[in-house]
């Protein structure tokens, strides 16, 4: 049977449909699962969305990708999200990125192993040690896969240890571009920078902001800062959008509800308000990083058409 670990992954189901005389008739489901509770769970397929009742799951299982992107399509768009959310601390190693911001996520303080470091890998590693460590930072390392599979194997050999796998998935603008707003939710203000409560919101989900944080968040020339407030001002949810890259990516990050204002639809809301924002500016793809292990975003995510276009480990060295 499947797990929670399996949302936001490919999977077959083999389902019970009926039974004729002695024998018990199946069909069977490909998609990804997007999600699973007690009594259900959901696959998105190539021909819609499908939910089946656990009672009438005869064999589930995790399945390999359909197709694994291209090298070229992971390196683009990690560099696309890179630019998105831009570590003010910066160095090259050959073709990786080094990044610090004071330690306010790991995407902004970790070493981006794309492309060659220029170097045999066992000096890149030691050199990515000493940057760092000169900035009396522990080091980090994010590895998407499978590309960065071999750094992986190699810091695996240095008994570097792993975060929390995180899943980056993309969307098709259009579909959410033309959905329909529902007309008993506040309006999605857009603004083009956040307002107090914003960054009080998003503080206390990411902790307290330092000004390298700031420095992130407001640092993309094409950055949008979305507000959902009530009728009586209160702020119910947030979320910034960023377009980068010469794909012209809509980045989606810090997506976050009031925890009173939970399940009405806020979240696909907000989603909505900056899809038509970014379709505006040319883009007609999304995409977002959110780990493996937070199903219920995995699940929101799911419901949205978002999959899973390749994933990263972020390693995590001693200092």
């Amino acid at each position: 049977m499947l797990r929670q670990q399996d949302v936001g992954h490919r999977v077959v189901v083999r389902r019970i449909v009926g039974v004729t005389g002695d024998r018990t008739l199946f069909t069977d489901a490909l998609g990804e699962l997007v999600d699973l509770t007690e009594t259900d769970l959901t696959i998105a397929t190539d021909k819609g969305t499908v939910r089946v009742p656990l009672r009438e799951v005869h064999r589930a299982k995790r399945v390999p990708p359909a197709r694994r992107p291209h090298a070229a399509a992971v390196i683009a768009l990690e560099l696309a999200a890179d630019e998105a959310w831009p570590a003010p601390v910066r160095s090259r190693l050959g073709g990786w990125i080094l990044r610090a911001a004071d330690n306010w996520t790991g995407r902004a303080n970790s070493a981006l192993a794309v492309g060659d470091p220029d170097r045999p890998l066992d000096a890149a590693i030691d050199a990515v040690i000493k940057w760092y460590a000169d900035r009396g930072q522990q080091p980090l390392v994010n590895t998407p896969m499978p590309l960065a599979a071999p750094v992986s194997a190699a810091l695996d050999e240095r008994g570097w240890t792993t975060r929390p796998l995180t899943l980056v998935q993309t969307v098709a603008l259009a579909p959410l571009v033309t959905a329909p707003t529902p007309g008993d939710l506040p309006p999605v203000d857009l603004a083009d920078s956040p307002g107090d409560d914003w960054y009080a919101m998003v503080a206390e989900h990411k902790g307290t902001l330092p000004g390298a944080a700031l420095s992130i968040l407001n640092g993309v020339p094409e950055k949008v800062f979305a507000h959902v407030r009530d009728a009586d001002g209160e702020l119910l949810a947030v979320a910034r959008g960023a377009v980068t890259g010469p794909d012209r990516w809509l980045g989606v990050s810090l997506l976050q509800t009031a925890p009173a204002a939970r399940r009405r639809g806020l979240g696909q809301h907000v989603m909505r308000g900056l899809a038509r924002w970014a379709a505006q500016r040319g883009a007609a793809r999304a995409y977002l990083q959110v780990e493996e292990r937070n199903t219920a975003a995995v699940a929101l995510y799911g419901r949205l058409g978002f999959s899973t276009h390749h994933t990263y480990l972020t390693r995590q060295g001693r200092v």
